[in-house]
């Protein structure tokens, strides 16, 4: 069974940092693509960074690129995505996710397993 488990959001001000991770147990990341999602209240779930089918290269969404990076580290089998310069836009439950094969990176009908949410709320 695969689970995965999100943790390190929280409150922090417009222009701060912060760093969330995500533990996956169950299967290994050699043959799961991972990704990063997020939705906001009364919005749509929305793709954030993810890894290409290789788990080489990562890919962002418009939004975020330039200051947010996905990152794996094997041994803990764990991703985890990093923000920087925080916008009040950023406020959402962010969701790690993870599919067996590969195609459109950016449509979450192509992942399987769900980690349960993280909130993180950016102030002005």
């Amino acid at each position: 069974q695969v689970q995965l488990t999100e943790s390190g959001g929280g409150l922090v001000q417009a222009g701060g940092s912060m760093r969330l991770s995500c533990v996956v147990s169950g299967r290994t990341l050699n043959n799961i693509g991972m990704a990063w999602f997020r939705q906001s209240p009364g919005s749509e779930r929305e793709f954030v960074a993810a890894f290409t089918w290789s788990g080489r290269d990562p890919y962002y969404a418009d939004s975020v690129e330039g200051r947010f990076t996905i990152s794996k580290n094997t041994a803990r089998n764990s991703v985890f995505l990093q923000m920087n310069n925080l916008d009040p836009a950023d406020t959402a439950v962010y969701y790690c996710a993870g599919r067996t094969t590969s195609g459109v990176l950016r449509s979450d009908i192509q992942y399987v397993f769900w980690g349960q949410g993280t909130q993180v709320t950016v102030s002005s």
